[in-house]
């Protein structure tokens, strides 16, 4: 059994995949961490998303879950900082709302976490590459390992995939990077890390078992222009 952890998963215009997505991690917390809490930060959707939310949490009782509201649409990196700061557990993980890393790798995330040698720890595509099944169009993948050359020329971070969905915080010490935190949108994962260490903070990059899944709300171009600006106004700050 994993000790009591804070879940979040930001969404905007999840509502094609939100509902498994939600009965899945819920049925996980169940049988797992059953005092944990799931939160679900709707960012601004214009579709079903939030009424979705709202009925799979009425038809269970058994794990702790709300849902948070943003509106309008400020961006993925401001929801999964409202959700973390929402959190009232010692630790909070978030994962992307496509469940592209399966929520059964939350342990290997969670226990270094609970066993005080991290404070934040997270998942990578990087490392082992054999833990990939369904991987994106090459284009994308090519495109993110030059990315995350560009971050760790840019910012002197040593990991090799910054941008997976899926990372845990001990809230105590990491809350006051996310009041710090200005970028909200894709690209906050790289602040994030950056100021950890900057604040000296445990940090490990863990590999992880990962699947790309269709409906990626990641604009190639669009998306990867703005996270270079958000790295750039990084490097100002």
């Amino acid at each position: 059994m994993l000790p009591a952890f804070s879940l979040v998963i930001p969404a905007f215009n999840e509502a094609e995949r939100i509902g498994k997505t939600l009965r899945g991690a819920l049925g996980y917390l169940e049988t797992t961490s059953p005092n944990s809490e799931l939160i679900v930060v709707n960012d601004g959707s214009t579709d079903a998303t939030s009424e979705i939310v709202r009925e799979v949490f009425a038809a269970q009782t058994a794990v702790s879950a709300r849902l948070i509201e943003h509106s309008p649409n400020r961006g993925k990196g401001a929801a999964v900082r409202q959700g973390l700061l929402a959190a009232t557990t010692p630790v909070g993980l978030f994962s992307d709302a496509d469940l592209s890393t399966p929520i059964e790798e939350a342990p290997k995330l969670i226990d270094p976490i609970m066993a005080g040698e991290l404070d934040v720890a997270f998942g990578s595509r990087g490392l082992d590459r054999s833990l990939i099944g369904h991987r994106q169009p090459w284009r994308r993948e090519q495109g993110g390992r030059v990315f995350n050359l560009i971050v760790r020329v840019a910012t002197g971070l040593p990991f090799w995939d910054t941008q997976c969905g899926f990372k845990a915080f001990r809230l105590a010490v990491f809350r006051p990077i996310l009041l710090a935190a200005k970028t909200e949108g894709f690209g906050f994962d790289v602040e994030w890390l950056y100021l950890a260490r900057k604040a000296n903070l445990r940090l490990r990059e863990i590999p992880v078992r990962w699947n790309h899944n269709e409906g990626s709300k990641v604009s190639f171009v669009r998306d990867s222009l703005r996270m270079l600006r958000e790295i750039a106004a990084l490097r100002t700050r």
